[in-house]
């Protein structure tokens, strides 16, 4: 499995597969190398997406594996390209968030995030947030 940058060729996949952006804001990610692309076999495993939180705290929006790639490894690979890179970039604190429905709470806690809180937004599931230390 590698993981590099999004590039603009990757970009009517991502819309294609990615709900939650908009096509502008997926393009503006991609050209500020805020997507991060898992490839396995020449094809696509998975993508990570970030922003900053509060302007200064990266946040990682979006963490998805394809079915067939899921429980090998491909995101704790990506999550940790991403906090590797945002180290390197001078952070010292990454943040998400996830419902409190999903799985996706205990994978984090398993990677060393904290949860730190939550809220609720007009009928939606609990969302919950988790920061770590890098």
């Amino acid at each position: 499995m590698e993981i590099r940058f999004a590039k603009s060729e990757d970009a009517a996949w991502l819309v294609r597969h990615d709900k939650h952006i908009s096509e502008e804001e997926l393009g503006h990610a991609i050209l500020r190398n805020r997507i991060y692309i898992a490839e396995k076999d020449g094809g696509f495993a998975g993508w990570l997406r970030y922003n900053l939180f509060w302007d200064n705290i990266p946040f990682m929006n979006m963490l998805y594996v394809t079915e067939e790639d899921r429980g090998k490894g491909c995101g704790r690979k990506l999550v940790a390209f991403w906090e590797s890179e945002m180290k390197r970039q001078g952070y010292s604190k990454v943040m998400t968030s996830t419902q409190a429905s999903e799985y996706a709470q205990h994978f984090y806690v398993r990677l060393g995030y904290e949860a730190i809180g939550g809220f609720l937004l007009g009928g939606e599931p609990y969302e919950m947030l988790f920061a770590k230390g890098i």
